[in-house]
């Protein structure tokens, strides 16, 4: 079961963002941490977002 979570430093105090284990194999939304989860092995997902086609255009 995981207990410790964390969320990005650039998030709000809105909650509208998703939160990571620190064991960095599962994610939640901020706003329903009661809610489902996603479990997944984060890292290959950081991996593919830090990719220049993910990107946003400047």
């Amino acid at each position: 079961m995981v207990t410790d979570w964390r969320k990005s430093t650039h998030s709000v105090n809105g909650a509208s963002c998703v939160e990571l284990s620190n064991t960095l194999d599962a994610i939640r939304d901020s706003k329903n941490p009661e809610g489902p989860v996603l479990r997944s092995d984060v890292r290959a997902l950081i991996r593919a977002v830090r990719r220049p086609r993910f990107r946003a255009p400047r």
